[in-house]
């Protein structure tokens, strides 16, 4: 009984803290996801749109940088149409050289049911590519105002990164994003802060061919970065059992549950990428610990390890708090209930 209180303490202390961010111009938030390797990446969209529903959150743009298996687009954008968000910019890798080559969600799939989502796209050539997105959408934003997630590999941005000028800007990426970006939130280097000092490797920053990408921008980003770290115990999808029929979120947690680990939504997954976008969005809030100034220690090989001491960098690790798994899964799941405010 006393366990099942502390939770709702939590939730109406983090509906408080929402509460507080009313009146606050919204976060305007380039949401880059690698989506189909995982379900809690379609989880984390389905939230910004929550986000976006409560004037908290804009969504400038949704990017699918994964190119092996190249129908996360197409989830996208029936995500964006579920939420009645059809406008939302879409790009994507047009490339194949990351990603994780099973499609554990059925992507595939689900792109061709257009009867069912809604969506035109069906393949990731269907849409322009994440640069050309991103440029567009960076070069009529106000300085220094754009928040670029990453719950997903790290390809995408440093394409950005190292980009050209083209005919939108006659800015490189670097000074584009020097000049756009707020900072970079990115859902990496877990475990990389331990007292043990021993490094750590995890999917986003190190695996499917994305490792050299990773060390790229931690050693040249020209923003603040945030390393979110959070998420592994905070279980997510049983919010999604009792959402109305054709929810594309729903849909996608249970073909992934089912197709990789034999499970239903009962069972849930880890929340990773939607921990990253409350941070985004919220800050700290309940959930997390003030963030770490210091720098991250980055070998593609041997892993990386997050350092203390600062040498004016700009790099905070973001952990979150201890004993908040269950309230913060209470929270999550209850935004993942909530019907789409501006559907018919």
């Amino acid at each position: 009984m006393k366990f099942c209180c502390f939770i709702l303490l939590y939730v109406v202390l983090v509906l408080d803290a929402e509460a507080q961010y009313q009146g606050k111009p919204p976060v305007k938030i380039i949401f880059d996801t690698d989506m189909g390797s995982d379900c809690d990446d379609v989880g984390a969209l389905a939230l910004l749109h929550h986000y976006a529903d409560e004037g908290m959150a804009e969504i400038l743009a949704t990017v699918y940088t994964s190119g092996k298996v190249p129908y996360g687009a197409a989830v996208v954008e029936a995500i964006n149409i579920f939420y009645d968000r059809p406008d939302v910019p879409i790009g994507a890798t047009h490339d194949d050289e990351v990603g994780d080559p099973v499609d554990k969600m059925q992507a595939e799939k689900l792109a061709h049911d257009q009867a069912a989502f809604g969506n035109s796209v069906i393949h990731n050539l269907d849409v322009p590519s994440h640069v050309s997105t991103c440029r567009n959408i960076l070069a009529s934003q106000p300085d220094h105002s754009v928040v670029y997630v990453t719950v997903g590999h790290t390809k995408g941005l440093y394409d950005l990164l190292t980009s050209l000028p083209d005919s939108t800007s006659d800015l490189s990426g670097r000074q584009l994003l020097s000049q756009k970006l707020k900072s970079w939130v990115a859902l990496g280097a877990l475990g990389a802060d331990n007292p043990q000092g021993n490094y750590s490797r995890d999917w986003n920053f190190f695996f499917n061919g994305t490792a050299p990408y990773t060390d790229y921008l931690v050693k040249n980003f020209p923003v603040p970065v945030y390393y979110v770290d959070g998420g592994g115990q905070v279980m997510t999808g049983s919010g999604l059992i009792h959402t109305p029929p054709g929810n594309i979120v729903r849909t996608a947690y249970r073909d992934w549950l089912w197709n990789v680990e034999k499970k239903t939504l009962d069972d849930q997954r880890p929340s990773w990428d939607l921990v990253t976008v409350y941070y985004a969005v919220l800050g700290e809030g309940d959930f997390f610990e003030t963030p770490k100034p210091g720098w991250l220690e980055f070998d593609p090989e041997k892993g990386c390890l997050w350092r203390n001491e600062q040498n004016g960098s700009e790099q905070f690790f973001v952990s979150q708090k201890p004993k908040t798994d269950a309230a913060f899964a209470e929270y999550l799941n209850s935004k993942l209930a909530i019907k789409p405010a501006l559907s018919k």
